[in-house]
């Protein structure tokens, strides 16, 4: 209320005319926030009532998966499906400069996890960190797979490293999906972030009940 009146009183007053633009600095403030009824409202919902998390935790669950699979790829595992994916859908990871190996590397031991805690953060209510180390996340994989597609298709990779025409498409595809899940994870976040401030007594209550 007090900074309703604050603004108004600025704008209609006989201060209006010293206004400058650091008084928007102030609109923010008059938001309507998250009320503690909402935030505990959505904290209540398990994760079959909300279709959407519940799609993007399958999503994330198999970029996981995708980012196994590949991880093992790069270490020669002998399994026919990882000898077929290196020499015939991404013969990228065979490249001796080594760079693609790391990344793959990378992604298994540091985002794999981190994929793990995200589906955690999205099944069990008032993980406060994650909207924030989403954001990190998704810049983070959006340019990692940027590079990663950039050196795969360009033509001055030597030419038995190059992805082979015949699956550009599934391999633009798995890639693209890969990087896509990360920002969805952050569009999610920001967009609704009830559900990950701090628990309120009701959630914990729940909590309690269910162990």
């Amino acid at each position: 209320m007090s900074i309703v009146v604050f603004l108004l009183g600025n704008l209609i007053g006989k201060y209006s005319s010293d206004l400058s633009p650091a008084f928007l600095l102030n609109l923010p403030y008059a938001l309507p926030s998250v009320s503690l009824t909402q935030v505990a409202e959505e904290q209540r919902k398990y994760l079959y009532q909300r279709p959407q998390d519940a799609g993007l935790v399958l999503l994330l669950l198999l970029t996981a998966a995708f980012t196994f699979f590949r991880g093992m790829v790069v270490l020669d595992c002998p399994a026919d499906s990882c000898f077929e994916y290196i020499y015939q859908h991404e013969p990228y990871l065979r490249d001796p400069v080594a760079y693609p190996k790391v990344q793959m590397l990378i992604y298994m031991f540091y985002v794999l996890p981190f994929l793990c805690l995200c589906i955690y953060g999205l099944v069990l209510p008032g993980c406060s960190w994650l909207p924030d180390w989403s954001l990190v996340f998704a810049g983070a994989i959006a340019q990692a797979q940027f590079a990663h597609l950039g050196s795969s298709l360009h033509p001055r990779t030597p030419f038995p490293y190059q992805t082979p025409e015949d699956v550009w498409w599934s391999f633009l595809l798995t890639n693209v999906l890969y990087a896509l899940g990360p920002q969805l994870l952050a569009y999610r976040c920001l967009r609704c972030p009830a559900f990950f401030l701090p628990a309120t007594p009701a959630s914990l209550h729940r909590g309690k009940k269910h162990q």
